[in-house]
């Protein structure tokens, strides 16, 4: 229970650091939605969406006004579609009119984003793997609410490089199919290194086969009341720093932990993890480069910035952790540069780099995330970049994902805007010497040597 005390400083959080709880999120099973039909399927999809999810955006909103929590989005995960499709897709058409069903059903429920189109190929691909990655750039143009993601490899398995080279041009064919809204779909896809069967984030949320038919996962988001936290903290030393990261982790996940309980209780579905994720926004003041600077840099990207960073995503999670029995996901730090005012100024400025930004993702939560890039970027540097984050995810036994934006018709200075908490972000520069004879070697990088674990 929350004492009056708790009560307070929750008020004060939400009131003047700009705590939220960043997503409510319904995981459902659409197995059992699976026929030999797509029209049979799609038809399911959207029946078990609908019926399942009717209250989802409600019951959040009625949390937010019993509470005074501000809850930014309501969203559903559902099973990887490739498994779903299986049986009934033959072409990659099929797999587009699944999508559709998707996105008419989170429509009629009301939530902002819906995530799991979705394939697993960390060892290989199947014929119906493939095909749902070849429909992701119709796909993802035709829809406006549904977010995909690939896995493509893993620590067991090693890395698809076939399934790597294939994402190169499967992105470069999403900027182009969106071109005049800034290459926007590939805002909706992510491809991802362990990716976690959990994530209530997107674009790379999907509902996991270990999952039960239906389950309320919650991510919250605080940068601004660790910021302010921060304040107390100047010229005081690691030890001071660590604990005061770590009790404020602990009072945001507790936030989370209310809202979770009382979402599952009102719905009658499982509770499954919160995820303590600091999840920024463009608003100034909500900002995980700003809590970086306050540890002690000059800007973001600076010398110190990755050992800041791993310091800072440690501590939120031990905080997180004594919070909550079920802490999951992806909890941690998001380095997103388009989504964070002080990160998007250090871009800018040249301070932060794209080879920056890489060695921060061994040590933050997920990886390079919404980064806009020049629109002559070829599809072999994206693979190139796809299979250095997967290499670093593989060998450090932590999820890492790539989700750049190649903005077609733009280059390195000009600005790519998204909108919401998507946010805008400067074109930085790509190194462009050539990775092709790499990339497309075919085959599979081994797994490294430490996963033969059993």
């Amino acid at each position: 229970m929350l004492n009056i005390m708790e009560v307070h400083e929750t008020n004060q959080m939400i009131e003047q650091e700009k705590l939220d709880v960043r997503t409510i999120t319904m995981g459902i099973s659409l197995l059992d939605c699976a026929t030999d039909d797509v029209d049979e399927t799609c038809d399911n999809i959207y029946r078990k969406i609908t019926t399942y999810a009717k209250d989802l955006v409600s019951t959040g909103e009625d949390i937010e006004r019993d509470y005074g929590i501000p809850i930014v989005n309501k969203r559903i995960t559902v099973t990887p579609i490739s498994l779903v499709g299986a049986s009934c897709c033959k072409t990659s058409g099929d797999f587009v009119k699944i999508a559709h069903a998707l996105d008419r059903a989170a429509k009629q429920v009301g939530v902002n984003l819906i995530g799991g189109y979705s394939a697993l190929v960390s060892k290989a691909m199947t014929p119906a793997e493939r095909l749902l990655i070849e429909s992701l750039p119709q796909a993802l143009s035709e829809t406006e609410v549904v977010c995909s993601s690939v896995n493509v490899g893993s620590t067991k398995t090693g890395i698809d490089m076939d399934a790597v080279e294939l994402l190169g041009h499967i992105i470069k064919d999403i900027a182009h199919r969106t071109a005049d809204n800034d290459s926007y779909g590939c805002v909706k896809f992510v491809a991802f290194c362990n990716v976690p069967d959990d994530n209530p984030f997107m674009a790379g949320g999907f509902h996991g086969v270990t999952e039960g038919d239906a389950v309320i996962n919650v991510g919250v988001s605080g940068p601004g009341v660790v910021s302010r936290a921060l304040d107390a903290a100047v010229g005081r030393d690691f030890e001071f720093l660590c604990e005061t990261i770590k009790r404020t982790a602990f009072k945001i996940t507790r936030v989370g932990q209310l809202v979770a309980q009382e979402a599952s209780r009102r719905l009658g579905v499982p509770f499954g993890i919160i995820d303590l994720s600091l999840a920024p926004t463009p608003a100034v003041g909500d900002s995980v480069g700003e809590v970086l600077e306050k540890i002690g840099l000059d800007q973001v990207g600076a010398p110190g910035t990755t050992a800041a960073l791993a310091m800072l995503n440690d501590q939120v999670k031990k905080g997180g952790i004594m919070a909550s029995s079920y802490v999951g996901g992806l909890s941690g730090a998001f380095i997103p540069v388009s989504e964070d005012k002080n990160m998007i100024d250090a871009a800018a400025s040249g301070c932060l780099t794209i080879e920056k930004l890489e060695a921060m993702t061994c040590v933050c939560s997920v990886g390079l995330d919404m980064i806009a890039i020049p629109g002559d970027t070829s599809a072999a540097t994206i693979s190139g970049l796809i299979a250095d984050e997967a290499a670093i995810g593989m060998v450090n036994q932590k999820t890492t994902a790539v989700r750049v934006i190649p903005v077609e018709g733009k280059g390195v200075g000009e600005v790519a805007n998204f909108g919401g908490l998507m946010g805008y972000a400067p074109i930085i520069p790509v190194n462009q010497t050539s990775c092709e004879a790499f990339v497309t070697r075919g085959g599979r990088i081994p797994a490294p040597i430490h996963s033969f674990k059993n």
